[in-house]
């Protein structure tokens, strides 16, 4: 069983790059990141035609999450529980496979860090550590299901200089700072993880190229999207890779897949 996370930057405007990764590498969900789109304007079409179910969580123009998946989707959570936000950044949901029953979330963690033309406003970091604690508290909930938890996303995070091309020049970066690493490593003292560390602890993984100064060729990245997994979910996990291949390709995201396998 395959679970891949994906912040697209932009469903329709990466639609056939999307369709073309979908057919190639064939996930059983697919967790979306940064879709930008409300529901009226969302592809369905052409992403049931690939085989997929779809549920989404959208926003004209902005973040906008979504879940894909070869079964059936049953939605169980839209935006985190107890936590009033206008931005749409979670969604959580349970699907069926193989008989059994995985609950899983696309997370698209708030970047924190101020506007260009106000570099002292500090009310976006706020949001992000609001953001987070709630979070956090509703992993809480999540750490003691008996079924297989999985949860993938971008998170905004940088854990450790190795995720980073030049951990100096982010030293005081929102995605950065010891305030976001030290919620986000609350997920391992409550059971979840990190699913690419415990397979590659010394490699470097990188997940997001910016798309200016030729960071890709240049390999100036960072990994800031994640699949965690809970205990039951890590015993089945047999693989996890990066899938550069679409970012490689015409038009593509700034991110690119990583992809959990499953036994």
């Amino acid at each position: 069983m395959k679970i891949a996370t994906y912040n697209v930057n932009s469903i329709n405007a990466r639609i056939e790059n999307l369709c073309s990764w979908l057919n190639v590498q064939k996930p059983d969900i697919v967790l979306l990141q940064e879709i930008k789109s409300e529901f009226n304007s969302f592809p369905f079409f052409e992403i049931q035609s690939c085989g997929y179910n779809v549920s989404i969580l959208g926003q004209k123009s902005y973040n906008g999450v979504a879940i894909l998946s070869r079964e059936k989707i049953k939605v169980i959570n839209e935006n985190i529980p107890s936590f009033t936000d206008d931005q749409a950044r979670y969604l959580e949901a349970d699907v069926n496979i193989q008989g059994t029953t995985y609950r899983v979330a696309s997370v698209y963690l708030p970047n924190g860090n101020p506007p260009y033309n106000n570099a002292s406003d500090n009310s976006k970091f706020e949001y992000k550590l609001a953001w987070m604690d709630a979070f956090i508290n509703h992993i809480k909930d999540l750490a003691i299901l008996p079924q297989p938890v999985v949860i993938g996303g971008d998170f905004n995070v940088i854990m450790a200089d190795k995720d980073v091309y030049d951990p100096k020049a982010f030293a005081n970066n929102a995605l950065f700072r010891h305030e976001v690493k030290q919620r986000l490593q609350q997920l391992s003292f409550l059971g979840f993880y990190d699913t690419f560390r415990i397979l590659h602890p010394h490699d470097i993984g990188y997940t997001f190229w910016d798309y200016t100064a030729n960071s890709l060729n240049a390999d100036f990245g960072m990994r800031i999207d994640y699949i965690f997994a809970s205990a039951p979910a890590v015993d089945k996990l047999s693989s996890c890779f990066v899938d550069k291949a679409p970012r490689l390709a015409n038009k593509p995201s700034d991110h690119t897949p990583l992809i959990a396998e499953f036994l």
